[in-house]
């Protein structure tokens, strides 16, 4: 095929915005007016002709345009990667307070005393195991980023003129400059966005920037109608990262590097990622409990030192500070997240940022791509029709032959049509025929033909093609075996058919023949044989839903996840596929009216909307970003190009292994199967993760308020401190440490049946309601020590004896009260602890028994308490128990949730 050099009218490029594709404007003029004008033009706009790039241009360009690579998130050195795992507020926090502690027990100490480091040491060594586990699972994952640069390290034919010659030679992708001239065969990577100067039953994969499961056929001629929010429409422009899939073509590259779609799409990955819904809640709770402590130990500093020496009440503030912070939380929450990773991994999916986990929990909106989640990414052909809409076998069989026996590469309709045959059909057809002849399929017809000989000697002509193309050749049709006259009143008949073929999504080909009785030798047949044909019949074709999309759609909808379809697919198509796995369209909106849309009316539109169609890149991102803006915690579901800029958007990107590369790096987490059955265990996971996870910030920060609180009582009515520090201390360890087997903690169902998110209220509302209830039973032990057992402070036995007895029953209630608040129901009968938090647990009650009888109680301050008081106890702990359970149930009257 000769290259076009038509002389049509050149439509000046109007400026359009900048939005829709991300590119720069200038760039976006050049690929707007390379499809809506000629060849000439474009060669003419890069200053290139088709014997190619002489040397000296393409240094020159090499020079102003760079190397042909794009940008992408580079993992950070290990050591920087290290270094950021000690940002989390909590971190900073406990790593302030360790330096207080060492300025008061190591550096500013008599000179007679040795350095205390019983203080410091086991809050630095909490903070380092944190940062390294949740270092080693997340530098594993940030190391597949670099193989962004693999999905362009091929080569490609290129015409330069060397040393003044025209010559055509595989160069490397990476160095393709703005105006080469590529060749282009089956098989090939579209080195940059290119316009097309000739081409040859050219078929382009653009899948993983459209959606489009079907290859795009090109052409040469101008498309006056792109404009920057269609350009992935034009018919006669190519874009980096897409693929021929047949045919052959010449063209002229306009773009490369940051200047293709695909490079503006990835440099929206390289940016700064907003904070997720893991990020500012973390934040938010960080806030609050700084919030309680910036109350608490200033004015327990101050009654102390009112009431007792200010050196006594500085050390004693700090502890205090120790006590109100959860230590903990940030290897609690790094060993709960990294348990609910490898839990996700067994089940196939593989986690890349920890922190993702808990905004899967998180997840109320899930959108998701079309081709391969919800369907099966792969064309099958639904039925085969006789001209009034009934099964026809002989529409099947003619188009299996033409499937067959054509010489070109098959695409998907013709492989779906010959899979739908099967193996004794197709022997049947090549018993009967051989080809004679074949007439390709080009743009402008639309189809394409196969003549073939029949046992009696004839040729039969088989086209198969668009129908608005097939029809206009045929004069008869084929009913019930019997071939009549198509009259006029049939055309709309048969328009209404294929309308509610398209309308149920199906896409529909028409299958015409025509015998030539006679050949007489006749080898050689063409476009113009293409007339008087007999229509057979249509074949409709589906990508069709998953077996399993249904229900996990329906499971995930009813635990609270809705589900939102974005695609870049026809609206017909997705709106079927929709309605099969049992989402309701409802009104389909356009990529086209996104683009018009304020953000604020965007934010109102994706609230209702569940289907959007024929959307580009940015658009899709622009949708998760207008969810989140309203208040959604958004996953975003996909594996091409094209669903890089919404992954990165999203709270949570989910993609699959086999993903391309910049998907893979831009998601959070990745589908070892591409199943939203596998996804919706993984949002169970997260909700689990979650629940766990807020049980230890809830009942250890309402325990330490609670705790704090007594404290700051007993600072004003006591005449002496009423716990050591080192014991606060102890207390504070053996506890935490017992919350390490939260992870493995049960869960109730009731808790993981809606989305969870942060809630900085929820935990105010809790500390202030359940963290008095320790404090009043506090005060009832001191009563105890104070009133019983005479501990009033007039030797240093009688208040060792004091401390000892409030030491025991804080301790033990501190961790019974992890099984009264861990479920909304009564503990142990409705509700049981998993294995390990029992066993952690009881451990600790055991030591708060026996430690004030043990040397190392005594070495720490504490003394033997009298038998008696072991019956008082058990009646505290009790009532403490009781008390709670009651507060408990009144909470949840007016509260949703509990945990």
């Amino acid at each position: 095929m000769s290259i076009l050099t038509t002389t049509a009218k050149r439509t000046p490029v109007a400026q359009p915005p900048t939005k829709a594709s991300g590119l720069p404007t200038g760039q976006v003029e050049v690929l707007v007016g390379a499809a809506r004008n000629d060849v000439d033009y474009a060669l003419e706009a890069q200053n290139t002709s088709l014997v190619g790039l002489s040397e000296s241009q393409v240094s020159a360009r090499v020079s102003k345009y760079g190397s042909n690579e794009v940008g992408h998130d580079k993992p950070a050195p290990a050591l920087v990667q290290f270094l950021r795992t000690f940002t989390n507020p909590f971190i900073l926090i406990l790593l302030f307070l360790s330096a207080v502690m060492v300025l008061t027990d190591v550096v500013f100490i008599a000179p007679e005393d040795d350095p205390d480091w019983t203080g410091v040491i086991p809050i630095l060594v909490m903070v380092f195991v944190s940062a390294v586990v949740r270092f080693i699972q997340e530098y594993r994952a940030s190391q597949s980023a670099e193989k962004l640069k693999a999905m362009v390290s091929t080569t490609i034919a290129v015409t330069r003129r060397l040393r003044g010659e025209s010559q055509t030679k595989e160069l490397p992708i990476e160095d393709v400059v703005p105006g080469d001239i590529v060749e282009l065969a089956a098989g090939d990577m579209i080195p940059g966005d290119v316009r097309f100067l000739r081409v040859k039953d050219l078929e382009i994969n653009q899948s993983m920037l459209t959606g489009e499961a079907l290859a795009a056929t090109k052409s040469t001629q101008p498309a006056a109608e792109v404009e920057e929010a269609t350009l992935l429409d034009a018919p006669n422009l190519g874009f980096m990262g897409t693929s021929v899939v047949s045919g052959s073509g010449t063209a002229v590259v306009v773009g490369t590097g940051k200047l293709t779609y695909f490079g503006a799409m990835a440099s929206t990955i390289t940016e700064k990622r907003a904070p997720t819904a893991f990020d500012l809640g973390i934040k938010k709770v960080t806030y609050v409990l700084i919030a309680f402590m910036c109350i608490m130990v200033p004015t327990i500093f101050v009654i102390n030192g009112l009431t007792k020496s200010w050196t006594e009440a500085f050390l004693f503030a700090v502890v205090c500070a120790v006590g109100l912070t959860p230590e903990m939380m940030p290897l609690i929450v790094t060993a709960n997240l990294a348990k609910g990773a490898n839990f996700m991994a067994k089940r196939k999916v593989i986690v890349k940022q920890l922190n993702s986990i808990q905004n899967l929990g998180a997840m109320d909106v899930l959108c998701t791509d079309k081709t391969g989640t919800l369907t099966e990414d792969r064309i099958v052909l639904q039925n085969h029709l006789d001209p009034k809409g009934q099964r026809c076998e002989n529409a099947l069989k003619l188009g299996a032959a033409n499937a067959y026996f054509q010489t070109g590469l098959r695409n998907l309709l013709d492989k779906a049509v010959i899979d739908a045959a099967g193996e004794d059909t197709i022997a049947e057809i090549t018993a009967q025929a051989s080809v004679v002849d074949e007439i390709p399929f080009d743009f402008a017809r639309r189809r394409m033909s196969v003549v073939l000989t029949q046992p009696d000697g004839s040729h039969q002509i088989i086209t198969k093609g668009a129908v608005e193309e097939v029809l206009a050749l045929c004069t008869h049709e084929c009913i019930e075996g019997e071939t009549v006259a198509l009259e006029s009143g049939r055309l709309a008949q048969l328009d209404r058919l294929v309308a509610e073929e398209n309308t149920r999504g199906m896409r529909v080909l028409a299958i015409a023949t025509k015998v030539f009785p006679s050949p007489e030798g006749k080898t050689e047949y063409s476009r113009d044989d293409e007339n008087d044909l007999t229509l057979v019949g249509l074949l409709t074709f589906l990508d069709p839903p998953k077996s399993s999309a249904k229900a996990a759609i329906k499971k995930l909808r009813s635990r609270g996840t809705n589900v939102k379809v974005i695609t870049g697919d026809n609206t017909m198509v997705a709106a079927t596929v929709c309605r099969q796995v049992g989402l309701e369209p409802g009104e389909v909106v356009l990529g086209t009216e996104i683009e018009a849309m304020t953000e604020e009316e965007l934010q109102q539109v994706v609230r209702e909307t569940v289907l959007f169609a024929k959307v580009n890149p940015l658009q899709k991102a622009r949708i998760v970003s207008a969810l989140r803006a309203g208040g959604a915690t958004v996953g975003f579901m996909g594996d091409g190009i094209n669903d890089a800029p919404a992954l990165r958007a999203a709270d949570v990107g989910i993609s699959v292994d086999t993903a391309v590369d910049i998907a893979k790096e831009s998601a959070d987490i990745i589908l070892l199967e591409k199943d939203l059955t596998v996804l919706e265990g993984g949002v169970m996971e997260g909700r689990r993760t979650y629940v766990n996870t807020m049980k230890y910030i809830k009942m250890t920060a309402s325990s330490n308020f609670g705790g704090t609180f007594a404290i700051l009582v007993a600072s004003a009515l006591l005449p002496f401190i009423p716990m050591i520090p080192l014991v606060v201390l102890v207390q504070n360890l053996s506890y935490d440490l017992s919350m390490l087997a939260l992870p493995w903690d049960r869960v109730d169902a009731s808790d993981v049946d809606r989305p969870r998110t942060w809630d900085p209220k929820g935990l105010t509302r809790f500390m202030l309601t359940v963290g008095p209830i320790s404090s009043l039973f506090d005060i009832a032990t001191w009563a105890l020590m104070w009133w019983i057992f005479k501990a009033q402070g007039a030797t240093l036995e009688s208040i060792a004896l004091f401390q000892s007895g409030w030491f025991i029953e804080s301790i033990i209630s501190q961790t019974l009260i992890v099984h009264m608040i861990r479920t909304r129901n009564i503990p142990f009968l409705q509700s049981r602890p998993s294995l390990p938090l029992a066993l952690a647990t009881g451990a600790v009650v055991l030591l708060g028994l026996t430690l004030p009888f043990t040397a190392l109680g005594a070495y720490i301050g504490l003394v033997p308490v009298p038998l008696m008081y072991f019956p008082w106890l058990i009646l505290i702990l009790f009532s403490y128990c009781a008390l709670t359970q009651f507060i408990k149930t009144r909470y949840l009257r007016t509260s949703a949730t509990w945990i």
